[in-house]
């Protein structure tokens, strides 16, 4: 997720579970591109995350472009992750989204507010592990309910 403050903007990723989360990890120096996202993010955070959880760990990343490189995804296979697989075109219904929401409100309420961009990724790092599991817990649970949702209105507009 792209955070922009007043100082700037910095992209960051994480991952949330039922019981728990990843740390928030700052991407710097460039691009994401797919070997990137696999070499620092899948092989350092989503693989000893699946481990921890087990054999019931989903994936549930998104279209974006590194994260379906061949690259990636063969990566995945050999590592038997198991991948949520989504459509094309399809709303973003994943709960991190959510949890980048509450990240952002967490943030534009900080006093002082971030002047430079050290300053932004501490306080992104500092918020990031302030979320309370709760909120992270119902936005899992509500998961269900926004598919649900979304078939109603056969993909339309909806509250979520």
């Amino acid at each position: 997720m792209m955070v922009v403050g007043e100082c700037g903007g910095v992209l960051v990723w994480a991952g949330i579970s039922y019981d728990g989360r990843t740390e928030l990890y700052v991407i710097r120096n460039g691009a994401l591109t797919a070997a990137r996202y696999r070499d620092e993010i899948v092989q350092r955070f989503v693989r000893n995350y699946a481990g921890a959880v087990g054999e019931n760990f989903v994936l549930m990343d998104d279209n974006a472009r590194p994260h379906r490189g061949r690259v990636v995804t063969r990566y995945l296979e050999e590592e038997g992750i198991e991948r949520m697989e989504w459509p094309a075109r399809s709303p973003d219904l994943n709960p991190i989204e959510h949890a980048w929401d509450i990240l952002q409100r967490r943030l534009s309420n900080r006093n002082p507010k971030p002047r430079t961009i050290g300053e932004l990724e501490n306080a992104l790092i500092a918020e990031w592990v302030q979320i309370p599991r709760a909120d992270i817990r119902k936005l899992i649970r509500s998961f269900q309910n926004r598919c649900q949702e979304v078939i109603n209105a056969r993909g339309g507009h909806t509250y979520y």
